[in-house]
């Protein structure tokens, strides 16, 4: 089973993690199912940028972005080339490196970032 290592962050995840990832679940769901509560204003619809990563390592094994999905990026506080909402990027045979931005677009967040 892959793993997904998400670098530390001050707010979602201090010490960091390694979590077991089932292949075909999005990486959004396997943080959310592992006590790390990522930003997902939309509940996962691809409608907005809250749960926007970074993605160090493993961004090629992640299937295709559709366009809502890129649309949707260019509005991301800290776009890199290997970002990706994580809502949408799913998770396939390989392990992956995940950073959680510093910031969000979310001005309703009830944790600050």
């Amino acid at each position: 089973m892959p793993q997904i290592v998400i670098l530390p962050h001050p707010v979602f995840c201090p010490d960091g993690a390694v979590l077991d990832a089932p292949s075909g679940k999005s990486v959004c769901d396997v943080m959310l199912e592992n006590d790390i509560d990522i930003e997902h204003a939309c509940d996962r619809v691809c409608a907005c940028t809250t749960c926007h990563v970074i993605v160090r390592e493993g961004f090629a094994s992640l299937n295709e972005q559709e366009e809502k999905e890129e649309d949707m990026l260019d509005k991301a506080w800290g776009l890199e080339p290997n970002s990706r909402l994580s809502c949408q990027a799913i998770v396939a045979s390989e392990d992956l490196v995940v950073e959680i931005p510093k910031y969000t677009i979310n001005h309703a967040a009830e944790k600050n970032h």
